[in-house]
C-alpha cells in the first residue's frame, strides 16, 4: 500500500473517531508543520496555534477526504495559508529564540554550531516571506520542489526562482560567514 492509500485509510479511521489514528497523523506531521509555521512567524506560540488549527481543519476534512490527495502537502498548504493570514493581520510578530525541536539544522558545519545556526536562522528570518518559505520547505524541511511549489501555489519554475533569489539574498546577508553557514 502506497503513502496516499495509507493516509486515506488513516483519515477514514479519523472520520470514524479513531483517536489512535489521530495520534499517528499528529506524530507523523507535527514537527514539520511546527517548523514551517515557526520559520514563517518567528513566534513559538503562534506556530503552535497554527499547527493546531491545521490539524483541526484536517479532522473536519476527514469524512470527505479525496484518496488521491497527499496529507503532508495539504497540511503544508493549510499551515502556509494560516501563517500568511496571521502575518497580514499582525506585522509585528516577535522574534523569539526557537526551541531546539523546531529547527531542522540542515547541513551546518564548523565548530560553533549554535552561533552558526543563530546567524543562519536570523538571515533566513530576514528574507522576504515567499523566499523564506521556499528555502524552509526545500532546504530545511527537505521537501521535493514539486510538493513545495504546490504548497505555495506556484509553478516549479517560480519556486526555483524564489530559491535562487533567496540563496542570493542569504549570501549577501551572511557575507564572510557564508562558506561556514551554507557549505559553499
Amino acid at each position: 500500500m502506497g503513502k496516499k492509500e495509507q493516509d486515506a485509510a488513516l483519515l477514514k479511521q479519523v472520520a470514524a473517531g479513531d483517536m489512535s489514528a489521530c495520534r499517528t497523523l499528529v506524530d507523523e506531521h507535527l514537527k514539520k508543520m511546527l517548523g514551517l509555521a515557526y520559520q514563517m512567524l518567528r513566534d513559538v506560540t503562534e506556530a503552535e496555534d497554527v499547527a493546531q488549527d491545521a490539524f483541526l481543519k484536517l479532522w473536519k476534512q476527514a469524512p470527505t477526504w479525496r484518496p488521491d490527495a497527499q496529507i503532508k502537502v495539504w497540511l503544508y498548504r493549510v499551515v502556509f495559508n494560516l501563517c500568511i493570514d496571521r502575518l497580514r493581520k499582525n506585522k509585528n510578530l516577535m522574534d523569539i529564540e526557537p526551541p531546539e525541536e523546531f529547527i531542522e539544522a540542515g547541513q551546518i558545519k564548523g565548530l560553533h554550531k549554535n552561533e552558526i545556526r543563530e546567524r543562519l536562522n536570523a538571515a533566513i528570518f530576514d528574507l522576504p516571506e515567499r523566499q523564506r518559505t521556499a528555502i524552509t520547505l526545500v532546504h530545511l524541511q527537505e521537501e521535493k520542489q514539486k510538493d513545495a511549489a504546490a504548497v505555495m501555489g506556484v509553478s516549479v519554475d517560480a519556486l526555483e526562482s524564489l530559491l535562487a533569489r533567496g540563496k542570493r539574498n542569504l549570501r549577501g546577508k551572511l557575507g564572510k560567514h557564508k562558506t561556514d553557514l551554507m557549505g559553499e
